[in-house]
């Protein structure tokens, strides 16, 4: 018997660190680390020991004969990776794959003082920086956030059906109660304070703020109600304080999503999918309330490329395929879409759409009964139509222009990072200027995750990021060039308290987590997230109203 991931890999690359036989690639010494959809295990090289498995923050790692039906196809998935590429056997020593040389990419000396650094932002790329510097330093690490609740893009990025990517935030969670961590959470730099008190305060600042706002599509009708960005749709979904519960309108029967990313997935996915299924999850109150009243029975899929060039994963395709109750057909507008899919190989995401039903559908009539995804392919939204809301959507293709009725637009074409109080900003690509983390012209700043490389990569791939930044850090450490805080340590925390008297810290983030988890079990729910800022600061003190909601 052997493993095999699955879908909910988050490739942060725990399990090829504890692997006693490398049978799990590409690593992170590997080129193609970084840019394949997941890791793969070699059934050939595979021992049956479960390490990888018990290391996996995500639970993606199962033995081959207990995948569930909608997993099988996995072990397929993992063995393909590995064909014709036979290992070469090691020179000595029962492996089958040959290891490379010892590398120490770091070397702090004896003495190494204590360092003070504040990450800002509690996310994948924030966490994992904190992680680094916890677990190989004596850093005494600040946490700050924004939002009264920590978690960032795991709890309000992550669709509710996918609980087992949420778990990594388990393994975070272990680092908010951790004795040289002080968390600061409904601080936000740039209101209560500015990125001069924060860097005097401490050692080192890391940015770990992500990328907050959404790419636009530069179309006429962009600004009518209903249409909207799936940024916006995924963080309503997730209960997150900033968008109000009636924020979204979902009387349409006909919805167009912008895109072929994971995200245009994911919100295609949540507005079809059973509510009673939805039910089973975290998603937010309101939401699932709205879903179950909802319209909506067709989801279109728009890409401008072809089905071989769509940015979303074969996994989180192939998780479409097992959606119950829910038709998907490509619409057969273009020949070169069903030539494409036809002569995909086996390993190529276009292979996943063989054998999907392929229709040329009437987008002039309503949708037709039941519920489904239409993926229609080289086809670009030329325009949003409509006076008072969205009414439909004038596509272009090779063919000439064609309209799209629907009552609801959502853009899901890509995240933008926003400019940060106190630093430099690249308006082209949004991001920080850095060098391997380091903000340029800003001694003692780094940044860290999205607003570092651009909206690129999922939560594993921000541990490779965090570990160059951290590294860049603590070089500087060494070589002296940290500036000197020239305040006392525990200065920021007196600050922070004049600034804000609401701030949450890790006792309050307990509490809310017992809040949540509460009203969970008595609704046979994993938790029901607390929406609201009020909510989330009467929880953090102890509200009874927040238990007994």
């Amino acid at each position: 018997m052997t493993f095999a991931i699955t879908q909910t890999c988050c490739s942060d690359a725990t399990c090829v660190a504890v692997c006693p036989v490398n049978c799990i690639h590409p690593t992170p010494q590997e080129r193609a680390f970084g840019s394949t959809e997941m890791l793969y295990i070699d059934p050939k090289s595979c021992i049956d020991c479960g390490a990888c498995a018990d290391a996996c923050p995500v639970d993606a790692i199962f033995p081959v004969d207990s995948l569930s039906t909608a997993q099988k196809e996995y072990a397929r998935i993992n063995a393909e990776y590995f064909e014709g590429q036979e290992p070469q056997p090691a020179d000595d020593g029962p492996n089958f794959h040959s290891w490379g040389e010892p590398a120490f990419d770091r070397s702090l000396p004896s003495d190494f003082a204590p360092i003070r650094v504040a990450v800002v932002g509690t996310g994948p790329a924030g966490m994992y920086a904190a992680e680094d510097l916890l677990l190989h330093t004596n850093a005494e690490v600040t946490l700050v956030d924004r939002l009264p609740v920590a978690g960032g893009l795991v709890r309000y990025g992550v669709a509710p059906d996918h609980p087992a990517t949420k778990k990594v935030g388990d393994t975070f969670g272990r680092f908010h109660s951790h004795p040289r961590v002080r968390m600061h959470l409904g601080l936000e730099v740039g209101r209560d304070i500015t990125a001069e008190e924060l860097a005097a305060h401490h050692d080192a600042v890391v940015y770990a703020v992500g990328a907050s706002t959404d790419r636009r599509l530069g179309i006429p009708g962009e600004e009518l109600p209903g249409c909207i960005s799936a940024t916006a749709f995924v963080a309503w979904y997730n209960a997150h304080p900033e968008v109000a519960p009636d924020a979204i309108d979902l009387s349409a029967e006909r919805v167009v999503v912008v895109g072929n990313g994971n995200v245009a997935l994911d919100v295609a996915r949540i507005l079809v999918a059973d509510p009673d299924m939805l039910a089973g999850t975290d998603i937010a109150d309101h939401a699932l309330t709205a879903l179950r009243a909802a319209s909506v029975r067709e989801v279109v899929l728009l890409g401008r490329r072809g089905p071989q060039d769509a940015a979303y994963t074969r996994s989180e395709l192939l998780a479409l395929r097992h959606l119950d109750g829910v038709e998907l057909v490509v619409d057969d507008h273009d020949p070169r879409t069903g030539a494409s899919i036809d002569a995909a190989a086996p390993r190529d995401k276009a292979a996943v759409l063989q054998g999907v039903t392929r229709d040329r559908v009437d987008f002039s009539l309503p949708p037709a009964p039941g519920r489904r995804i239409v993926f229609r392919f080289h086809s670009a939204a030329a325009e949003v139509l409509g006076e008072e809301r969205v009414r439909a959507v004038r596509v272009t293709t090779d063919s000439g222009d064609q309209e799209v009725v629907a009552g609801m637009l959502l853009r899901a074409v890509g995240y933008r990072g926003v400019p940060v109080a106190g630093l430099p900003f690249d308006e082209v690509t949004g991001t920080v200027p850095h060098e391997a983390g380091r903000v340029t012209g800003r001694p003692g700043t780094y940044v860290v995750g999205w607003i570092k490389r651009g909206p690129s990569g999922g939560i594993g791939a921000n541990r490779t990021c965090a570990a160059e930044t951290i590294g860049t850090l603590l070089a500087d450490a060494v070589a002296g060039s940290l500036p000197t805080p020239t305040a006392p340590p525990k200065a920021f925390h007196r600050l922070a308290r004049r600034r804000n008297r609401q701030v949450v810290d890790a006792r309050g983030l307990a509490a809310i987590e017992r809040a949540e988890l509460t009203r969970g079990r008595r609704t046979g729910r994993p938790r029901v997230k607390l929406a609201t800022v009020p909510e989330l600061l009467a929880a953090a003190k102890g509200g009874r109203w927040a238990l007994s909601r």
